[in-house]
């Protein structure tokens, strides 16, 4: 049984929660079929709070495979079994990412799931924004999209920071909007996946997009950073 199969878990958890969802959260979804259909796809977007982890799964027809703290999997009893059932079966894939070799791990993990022409989602903040703000992208993203040809497919979050403040406790009702962008492709760089300046290039690119989309304020500077300020 393959990941997508209308049998898998991932359409089992979209038809259960995918109404309580849409209930609690009203999404307004825009632009979805710039999502394709089939092939490798990387959407990349904005993070404001914990449950854009939640709703994005649940807003694409195909599966969104993406990195997550291994956290998530391994808490205790009850709530811990049900988050780790939950995020393993919409698609999320544990990775240790402390230490030097967690950004390795997690771009391989990355490129295995697009080799294997699935979609897989980042942030290319590499954390959630400490103030609603969209900060510098890392070019994790670039490398990505180079090593495949993947095509990027932009999104911006809105309004999920405001239910669920500071990406802690139990979210409260309210709209959200998901706001998807026309795939961007970089093949006119084949081959340069390890120009820094390329890289560069091609991630600003593709965060000037997700701030057009998300209408945020751009700050040229790590979220890391400003959180550890």
């Amino acid at each position: 049984m393959t990941s997508e199969d209308p049998l898998s878990r991932f359409a089992l958890i979209k038809a259960v929660l995918g109404p309580i969802m849409r209930l609690m959260f009203r999404p307004q979804v825009e632009g979805v079929e710039n999502i394709p259909g089939d092939g490798p796809v990387i959407l990349a977007g904005n993070h404001l709070t914990f449950i854009d982890s939640m709703v994005l799964p649940l807003v694409s027809k195909r599966q969104v495979c993406f990195i997550g703290k291994d956290e998530y999997v391994t808490g205790k009893g009850f709530k811990g079994r049900l988050m780790a059932w939950f995020f393993t079966g919409v698609g999320m894939i544990p990775v240790d990412r402390d230490g030097a070799s967690g950004g390795v791990a997690a771009l391989m993990t990355g490129r295995r799931i697009l080799e294997e022409g699935r979609i897989f989602g980042i942030y290319p903040e590499g954390t959630r924004s400490p103030d609603g703000r969209l900060y510098r992208g890392r070019t994790g993203i670039a490398r990505l999209t180079l090593m495949t040809g993947a095509p990027v497919v932009p999104f911006a979050m809105i309004g999920t920071d405001k239910l669920q403040p500071g990406g802690r406790g139990i979210p409260r009702p309210g709209r959200v909007t998901v706001r998807f962008g026309e795939p961007m492709e970089f093949s006119r760089y084949d081959g340069m996946d390890r120009d820094r300046y390329v890289l560069r290039a091609v991630t600003d690119s593709v965060m000037a997009e997700v701030m057009r989309l998300s209408g945020q304020e751009y700050v040229d500077m790590y979220a890391t950073k400003a959180k550890a300020a």
